[in-house]
């Protein structure tokens, strides 16, 4: 006889997201003190405290969004209004807008401040049944600053029932301060924010760009990071090529993002790394470029393929994972499977956290996100309608 559990959601249509997994037909999720006890069969689940019968619904993991810059001051509207008169993002960025613009924004804002106005933005994401999200520093670009932004990133947890992953950005642009000495920030950086910063991150981040930080400066920030036995992840690829992906791989990397850009060369990389690619189909659209990424070539190679939001001021002002799956269906030519994955199990890869999250398997937080849907394919097809039923974190 099975050990009884506290909650039990029982009649329901279950995809676990396991690798190569069946759906499950007349389910049930049991859940003991928060974590997953039973996956399987209605008829052979366990007695419960509780009982919810779903009626036939759809239960997924909950969604994960392992890529956003959630907290930040101001919006870059404006800028928005250059672009569309033809400015281009470089354009914008060398004339003071773009990451800058909002590092000023950011840097006036109390910590309360960041966090009030970062939770309306969370709580759509939250409707939609995301249930871990990762927040980036790379606004601040100083300690004082830097800290402050990771500091009300793990408030959000506080604020909503939420798992907040953070990650610390803080080469993301050169501040104005060190105009013209990118290489004595990054000196900055590694001998004194990080250090300091180190205890309220998650993970280390960085923007490899030619109006960001080169692949020298990466790799000298990505040792840095290893002494300190934080995870790396790194924006690369985004607009050209400077073999970030490749930098990233090396050093053992959680993900590479954006990768518009990225080669061969690259995708073997990251394929013999474990490297997740996550795939950022909202600036894609909203910077209206051109480039996808290399689709086919991770899909060879067996790179797992995330998705997210990349909900930021200035180049992906998304708050909304399940449009974000439908952009990587219709602008990158993901499969629903693909796309299904990569809001769950290979998110939780592209956090280092797929031990815990991501699938429903026993052993694992019970974050259930419940549907009104017929066929898994709605969360992907349908734009702008929700058909969320219940949205459950750490079983409740």
């Amino acid at each position: 006889m099975r050990q009884p559990c506290d909650r039990l959601w029982t009649h329901a249509r279950i995809a676990t997201m396991r690798e190569g997994s069946d759906v499950v037909e007349d389910g049930a999720v049991g859940m003991q003190g928060g974590i997953i006890s039973y996956v399987g069969p209605a008829p052979d689940a366990p007695d419960a405290a509780e009982i919810f019968d779903c009626a036939g619904r759809w239960i997924t993991p909950g969604l994960i969004d392992c890529h956003t810059h959630l907290i930040h001051g101001g919006n870059r509207a404006v800028e928005f209004e250059m672009r569309l008169s033809g400015a281009s993002y470089e354009e914008i960025a060398r004339a003071g807008g773009g990451i800058l613009a909002t590092m000023r924004a950011t840097r006036e804002a109390s910590e309360q401040e960041l966090v009030t106005t970062a939770l309306p933005r969370l709580d759509a994401l939250i409707a939609e049944g995301v249930t871990t999200l990762e927040v980036k520093s790379g606004y601040g670009l100083d300690l004082s600053h830097e800290a402050k932004m990771l500091r009300a990133a793990r408030r959000l947890g506080e604020e909503r029932p939420i798992s907040i992953a953070t990650t610390f950005l803080g080469a993301h642009a050169v501040p104005p301060e060190f105009a013209g000495d990118a290489d004595g920030y990054v000196d900055l950086l590694i001998g004194q924010v990080l250090p300091a910063v180190a205890p309220l991150s998650d993970a280390v981040d960085g923007f490899c760009e030619g109006i960001g930080f080169s692949p020298a400066q990466m790799e000298r920030l990505f040792d840095a990071a290893a002494r300190h036995g934080l995870p790396v992840k790194l924006h690369a690829e985004q607009l050209s090529n400077l073999h970030g992906a490749a930098l990233a791989a090396r050093h053992r990397a959680l993900s590479a993002d954006h990768l518009e850009h990225l080669d061969e060369a690259g995708v073997a990389a990251m394929a013999r790394a474990g490297t997740v690619a996550t795939l950022l189909p909202g600036a894609f659209y909203f910077m209206r470029d051109t480039k996808v990424p290399p689709i086919s070539a991770l899909r060879r190679a067996g790179v797992p393929m995330a998705i997210a939001t990349d909900c930021n001021p200035g180049t992906s002002p998304l708050t909304s994972l399940l449009l974000a799956m439908n952009m990587g269906a219709t602008l990158f030519g993901l499969t629903v499977a693909e796309c299904l994955a990569g809001v769950t199990r290979h998110a939780a890869r592209a956090l280092g956290l797929h031990g815990r999250i991501g699938t429903l398997e026993i052993g694992k937080s019970c974050d259930l996100a419940i549907w009104n849907i017929e066929r898994p394919a709605e969360l992907v097809y349908r734009m702008g309608l929700n058909p969320l039923h219940a949205r459950i974190w750490r079983g409740r």
